[in-house]
């Protein structure tokens, strides 16, 4: 049997959730489900642990960000903030410079919780839920300093990445059909019941 600890890229998962309108309803959705459907054999299920960032010029947004979030603690799930940065970026078509945000500090986390927990031994086989190459660098020191710990990665839905796949001990291909069986009911009762309803929009 093997403990198996899942780290979750919030921001890759959601935006490809986000760029196909089929996958919108799946945005309220378990992610011990999730992880448990990639749960080979006779492992366990350690942890799971989520990296985010509000985006707080938004409050609708932050508003179901929040409410997906605590969801999810209900269920043991452990969140990671990072933040967002503003900087300035030219308009491809009027060419002026525009404000936005890029979002910080998630891959560090990610990275650095990687290698804590391999420290810590608190698992033998690691999942990170995420399409992003930045993360490759951490995968290979933890493979480096660990040899008996295996990472793999689990690729968002509709998301390709060779460059992980080829780094990572194991790779996961995430279908529709995991989506369906781990998304939350509508209304969650909690046990001091209390709800939690899905965002309209995400239904």
């Amino acid at each position: 049997m093997a403990n198996v600890y899942v780290l979750v890229d919030g921001f890759n998962f959601y935006h490809a959730l986000d760029t196909n309108p089929t996958y919108h309803c799946y945005k309220w959705l378990s992610l011990i489900k999730l992880s448990k459907c990639f749960i080979l054999g006779n492992d366990h299920l350690e942890g799971v642990e989520y990296f985010t960032t509000l985006a707080t010029w938004d409050p609708a947004k932050v508003a179901r960000h929040r409410l997906f979030i605590k969801a999810n603690e209900t269920e043991g799930v452990k969140v990671i903030y990072g933040q967002f940065k503003r900087k300035q970026r030219k308009c491809p078509e009027c060419l002026k410079l525009i404000r936005t945000f890029e979002e910080k500090q998630t891959d560090v986390n990610i990275a650095l919780r990687l290698f804590e927990l391999a420290v810590q031994d608190r698992y033998d086989k690691a999942i990170i839920i995420s399409g992003d190459t930045d993360l490759i660098p951490a995968v290979k020191v933890v493979q480096k300093t660990f040899p008996a710990k295996k990472v793999g990665v689990l690729l968002p839905i509709g998301r390709a990445s060779e460059d992980l796949k080829q780094q990572t001990d194991f790779h996961h291909k995430m279908k529709l059909q995991h989506l369906i069986s781990s998304r939350f009911e509508d209304r969650i009762v909690l046990a001091d019941g209390s709800t939690l309803d899905c965002p309209t929009s995400w239904k």
